[in-house]
């Protein structure tokens, strides 16, 4: 596959920043791989490559996810959000599709590094919680990266950081794990699978290297960088899609 050294390259960079900061490795992999190659074709590698990484950490942090909100409220409208954004996915061109995803991460990467530079929380009404989830799943069906607006939508619980983590977490798993087997029914998994296996070692190796930078670089100096490095993408993804 042509750019498979590339996009190796950004997926090891993703998840060394995962081990590091916490958040983000197929936000980044993805805005850093749509520069090579159209979305629809990245997904079915990223994802369940994302399943393997998550399967393992919901299976250390089970203890400490919020069932009741997980299965009651967050997973009915992703998961519906979800389907709506994989079945409009073959009916937006990628003219489209890389503009789209650029303003996703523009509005995601200038919301982080306000609040790393501001200090708290982004609030916003209540009422406003249902309909965030689920576009949170319609741009997880899209782009499998409904994180941005499901951390926003659920900003100002009273979930402590371990009990929202694993319960983030376990979203990801539940989405993903889905998404790979629609894409295993629509045949697009079996053409990615070489790929997904050829760059499935990368995961651990980002893991250790993430751990390693954990204790020796300023955390959130190393947050604003990557925040940078995904504005930049972003507008690269915007303007890209608007020149075409």
């Amino acid at each position: 596959m042509e750019y498979l050294w590339l996009l190796a390259i950004f997926i090891l960079f993703a998840y060394t920043v995962e081990a590091v900061t916490g958040f983000g490795s197929i936000v980044i992999a993805l805005s850093l791989g749509a520069l090579l190659m159209p979305v629809p074709e990245l997904l079915p590698i990223l994802v369940p490559l994302n399943i393997l990484m998550t399967g393992w950490l919901t299976s250390r942090l089970y203890r400490n996810i919020d069932v009741q909100l997980l299965l009651r409220r967050i997973v009915p409208l992703m998961l519906t959000g979800t389907l709506l954004g994989y079945l409009l996915l073959p009916w937006l061109s990628e003219r489209w599709l890389k503009p789209l995803f650029g303003l996703l991460i523009l509005w995601f990467s200038a919301r982080e590094l306000w609040r790393l530079n501001h200090g708290g929380a982004v609030h916003h009404p209540k009422w406003l919680t249902p309909p965030l989830m689920f576009s949170a799943g319609i741009t997880h069906g899209l782009f499998a990266s409904g994180g941005p607006l499901l951390v926003y939508a659920l900003a100002g619980t009273s979930l402590d950081k371990a009990r929202f983590r694993a319960t983030l977490i376990a979203v990801w798993f539940l989405l993903n794990s889905s998404l790979t087997i629609a894409f295993l029914l629509d045949g697009r998994l079996q053409s990615a699978l070489p790929a997904v296996l050829m760059l499935a070692p990368l995961l651990p190796v980002g893991v250790w290297l993430g751990e390693k930078l954990h204790h020796r670089i300023d955390e959130g100096l190393f947050r604003k960088l990557v925040y940078g490095l995904l504005m930049v993408t972003g507008s690269v993804l915007l303007g890209a899609g608007l020149l075409a």
